[in-house]
């Protein structure tokens, strides 16, 4: 009778480890098709969309004013060794805006110091020096307890390998038409280096 106690609970036992082994194997297919479409598909519609930001000219603009683009979202820099980006990002701004490109760039001063002027003084380094014709925002946070909803939102999609954390400036995202975010680029990725993603979301 003992004996056949064991093999009965060792046939559920066998089936409770069954099940175990289906679930997770479901669940790392599922994971594995997400990381290989490169994108977090939401139910409904992005939350992306529900976000407002202050534009460099005190306007408020909600991101879903930008429904059916292609968006790049950065944060910038005046004083940044890689403030040339601005030149490559208004670069590619102008080569693919016709077909559905927009860039939103978000100065941010919590790297070293360098982005200490006020919205009116970046706005006119920007223009001046870059011919920055692409959106502009007011300055904001990337980090901390003051992070902008906007990049609360894109880090919470996609960190990298050393964490959630915005590392430097002019860290990339890339979000498709339906405001998933699809890639992260680090802060040293040139402009030019990402045209053949985004002319596929195109």
């Amino acid at each position: 009778m003992e004996f056949i106690c064991k093999k009965h609970y060792m046939k559920i036992y066998l089936i409770v480890i069954l099940i175990l082994v289906a679930a997770f194997t479901i669940y790392g297919m599922s994971r594995t098709a997400k990381s290989k479409s490169g994108k977090h598909a939401f139910e409904g519609e992005s939350p992306f969309y529900s976000l407002k930001a202050e534009a460099i000219d005190g306007q408020e603009i909600g991101m879903d004013s930008y429904k059916g683009k292609v968006v790049i979202v950065v944060n910038t820099a005046s004083k940044c060794g890689l403030t040339p980006h601005y030149e490559g990002l208004e670069k590619i701004y102008k080569q693919y805006k016709d077909q559905g490109l927009v860039i939103l760039g978000f100065p941010c001063n919590q790297f070293s110091n360098q982005e200490p002027g006020s919205n009116a003084e970046i706005a006119e380094f920007c223009s001046l020096n870059y011919g920055v014709s692409f959106q502009m925002f007011a300055k904001i946070d990337v980090n901390g307890a003051n992070t902008h909803p906007v990049f609360q939102f894109l880090k919470s999609q996609k960190g990298s390998m050393l964490g959630d954390d915005i590392k430097w400036n002019f860290t990339k995202f890339l979000l498709d038409k339906e405001g998933n975010v699809v890639k992260r680029y680090a802060p040293t990725t040139k402009p030019e280096a990402i045209t053949e993603d985004i002319e596929k979301l195109l």
